[in-house]
């Protein structure tokens, strides 16, 4: 484990601190549950055209016997479909609570744990910048609530299962993995990065 500094990935999209909370699971089952939460992200980005650069497990010690977890995947967005982006920000949560429903590890307080709130107000605020509602609690007009994207992304999650699990026992295993390690592990295609981003 590494010692936590001042990170990026500490903070979230609006540069604020994320929620700290505490795990009723060991720190083997949490970092491995944080390992599918990102290898949702990572899976369902390619699938939908997305660049991947990487997906990783962030760990670090608090005092002298705690533990810290948290992780990043880091894509390159061109020219996306805006529910398409928002399932992949819906997708984590839902990977990691299907990893604790398939390892017997499911109760109610475990998987409202899981609930990465920083992802949902990160779809939210950027498909606002592109005029796009996205609301949390109703459906706007022209617009998807938070529940119909999060059908949306279980649907694609239960399709790419299989790749999500593949994907998620290496990373546990290596800690991080680039876009190239996860397509070839999965038979997805990492597209190449956006041109805005390559030059």
């Amino acid at each position: 484990m590494t010692t936590a500094a001042q990170h990026p990935v500490f903070l979230d999209h609006r540069g604020n601190p994320r929620p700290v909370k505490e795990s009723p699971l060991t720190y083997e089952q949490a970092r491995l549950g944080m390992a599918f939460h990102e290898a949702g992200h990572a899976v369902l980005a390619m699938s939908y055209g997305i660049h991947v650069a990487s997906s990783e497990v962030i760990t670090w010690t608090v005092e002298k016997d705690g533990w810290g977890l948290t992780g990043d995947t880091n894509t390159n967005v061109g020219s996306v479909n805006a529910w398409h982006y928002s399932a992949v920000c819906a997708v984590g949560a839902l990977s990691e609570v299907q990893y604790l429903m398939v390892h017997g590890l499911w109760t109610p307080e475990r998987a409202a744990i899981c609930a990465a709130e920083h992802d949902r107000a990160h779809a939210v605020d950027v498909l606002a910048v592109h005029g796009i509602r996205l609301a949390c609690d109703h459906v706007p007009s022209g617009g998807k609530s938070w529940g119909q994207v999060r059908g949306m992304a279980r649907r694609r999650m239960d399709h790419l299962w299989r790749e999500i699990r593949t994907v998620a026992h290496a990373m546990n295993e290596a800690t991080r993995l680039t876009g190239e390690q996860i397509a070839a592990m999965t038979g997805l295609t990492n597209p190449p990065l956006p041109e805005a981003v390559a030059r």
